[in-house]
């Protein structure tokens, strides 16, 4: 029985195509190499939230300091 590992990654404002790609590529690579998943069933997404979505402390990351 294989199960298919589903990655999510939240992160405050954007990645470029080029760096979710190649996260995505070594994501892959880690979960096929340790956890011996084929890499055809590895679900990875990517989920990019503006500055005002995020808080550390009590402030939102887009608030002037």
């Amino acid at each position: 029985e294989i199960t298919m590992p589903v990655v999510s990654i939240k992160l405050a404002g954007k990645l470029s195509r080029e760096q979710k790609k190649n996260i995505a590529q070594e994501i892959t690579a880690t979960l096929e190499k340790h956890a011996d998943k084929p890499a055809r069933y590895t679900y990875i997404s990517f989920e990019e939230l503006p500055d005002e979505n995020w808080a550390i402390a009590g402030v939102l990351l887009d608030e002037d300091e």
